[in-house]
């Protein structure tokens, strides 16, 4: 986790701001899942804002040093983990590389992008954790190719029980920078939600798959 409450609800007030994060209950958005949500996360739209973009890359970078001191590359997941790993890779002054969803189907087929020797050791940057299940299977493709993962950091996790639970199946740490809790409480704070509709985040946040159903 980041080094105090403060930073995760800054981040969360800047995904605010950006519109990057929106919360719209009444008119739930759907995900590819089938689950209905009254929020929606698109953290690529913070690149767009040069402070925000850059007070995220610093405060992952924070992490990384402190709970990953002996790294050696930067891998970011595709495609939302791509370019702001490759800022933090920049700023740590660290080779970076990423996980395509798949092999390329043309080329050299690559999966891995860039170049990576095996037993190196590795840290994952990821824009967004829900169910876990497409971040860890970059973890697959890694471990795979004999490169050690040392952790994920992520810019926003939902905070769900089964990512926790894919994560710990999986051996892989996760620190995330912001979360939901942090984001419901800075919403309220700033009126972009009233008490009605943060009783139907914090369902929505308990049981997402059966909610508004």
């Amino acid at each position: 986790m980041p080094e105090n409450q403060d930073t995760s609800k800054r981040i969360a007030e800047l995904l605010l701001e950006a519109q990057a994060i929106k919360l719209r209950p009444e008119n739930p958005f759907q995900w590819s899942s089938g689950w209905l949500s009254p929020i929606y996360c698109d953290n690529r739209v913070a690149l767009s804002f040069p402070d925000t973009r850059t007070f995220i890359k610093k405060v992952l970078a924070k992490v990384i040093r402190e709970n990953y001191p002996g790294v050696q590359a930067v891998v970011g997941v595709a495609t939302g983990g791509i370019a702001q790993g490759a800022l933090v890779a920049e700023l740590l002054e660290l080779p970076f590389a990423y996980v395509r969803p798949e092999p390329k189907k043309h080329g050299m087929g690559n999966q891995i992008e860039g170049r990576l020797e095996k037993g190196q050791s590795v840290i994952i940057v990821e824009d967004l954790i829900s169910t876990g299940g497409s971040s860890l299977k970059v973890v697959d493709v890694l471990r795979e190719a004999g490169i050690e993962v040392a952790g994920m950091v992520a810019i926003f996790t939902y905070g769900f029980e089964v990512a926790e639970n894919n994560f710990k199946g999986k051996n892989v740490r996760l620190d995330a920078i912001s979360n939901y809790n942090a984001l419901i409480e800075t919403a309220l704070e700033h009126n972009y939600i009233d008490s009605t509709q943060l009783e139907s985040l914090s369902a929505w946040r308990l049981a997402p798959e059966k909610w508004g159903k």
